[in-house]
């Protein structure tokens, strides 16, 4: 559980009467009221983002609200993330379960990308201004992306007009803590001006556990064709690029690799840039 889901599971049920013809804005009010009455908490801002139907739950909406908040210990750093409500106008819930399957409805809810938030420091193949935006999220260990990431991003590079490819690193550090320090190199790498980087790094031969920096950098350098070093994926630059990737991922509730998200809407069947002509 989220940091800003503690403090506020300290003061809030989960089901409370909501009563208004705008739902969207009677649930902030509700949001902020509880969060307000949380001690930890000095300053908080809610914000209801964005809407979706549930289509087989009549009457019922999943609210992908914004939070950002400073606690009273550590008044000069923001939080921010996302968090799911479920509203059929009169009550509020976390929680909603199919008693047809026992499937979770928020595991189907993911936020849509906006058009403001494909940064150009993201983006590794196309033109910014391409017909479709493609946004993947990787580990370069992952058995899963390297099936997929190669291939998807090799064809994509081939149509620059027709795609623009946005990458974010997401190292699934449990099971391939190596990737911690492929992803910094490949943030260097590509800083230097080595090209294909997001291709390459998938060929790379080194255990997912393996801890030796030395030995990660060597297996790095060699596939990728570069001279990253120690002290490179260090810099602080490096890691608060990471900071960002991890960031955005979070907001968007990706919790696996490859997740990839077609013009701003998750992509579960990761084949819809085949589908463009």
């Amino acid at each position: 559980m989220s940091l800003m889901l503690k403090l506020l599971a300290l003061t809030l049920l989960l089901t409370s009467g909501v009563y208004a013809k705008n739902t969207s804005q009677k649930i902030e009010s509700y949001l902020l009221e509880k969060y307000e009455d949380n001690p930890k908490i000095k300053t908080i801002i809610v914000k209801v983002e964005e809407v979706k139907p549930l289509s087989d739950l009549k009457g019922w909406d999943a609210y992908i609200v914004g939070l950002k908040a400073t606690l009273k210990t550590k008044p000069r750093e923001l939080i921010t993330q996302k968090a799911i409500w479920f509203s059929n106008g009169i009550a509020i819930t976390q929680e909603l379960t199919s008693l047809s399957n026992g499937s979770k409805y928020i595991d189907d809810i993911k936020p849509s990308i906006k058009d403001s938030e494909y940064p150009k420091e993201n983006l590794v193949y196309g033109n910014a201004d391409a017909k479709h935006k493609v946004v993947i999220f990787s580990d370069p260990l992952c058995p899963f992306c390297k099936d997929f990431a190669p291939d998807a991003l090799r064809y994509m590079k081939k149509y620059p007009n027709k795609f623009a490819v946005y990458y974010y690193h997401f190292p699934l550090l449990r099971i391939h803590p190596a990737s911690a320090i492929i992803t910094r190199a490949a943030i260097v790498a590509q800083k230097q001006g080595i090209k294909d980087v997001s291709i390459k790094m998938y060929d790379i031969e080194v255990s997912a556990k393996e801890k030796s920096v030395d030995k990660i950098l060597a297996a790095f350098n060699k596939v990728v064709g570069s001279n990253v070093l120690e002290k490179d994926v260090q810099d602080p630059s490096v890691g608060a690029a990471i900071s960002r990737d991890t960031q955005f991922a979070n907001n968007l509730f990706v919790s696996g690799t490859p997740t990839i998200y077609f013009d701003g809407k998750i992509d579960k069947t990761r084949k819809k840039y085949k589908t463009v002509k």
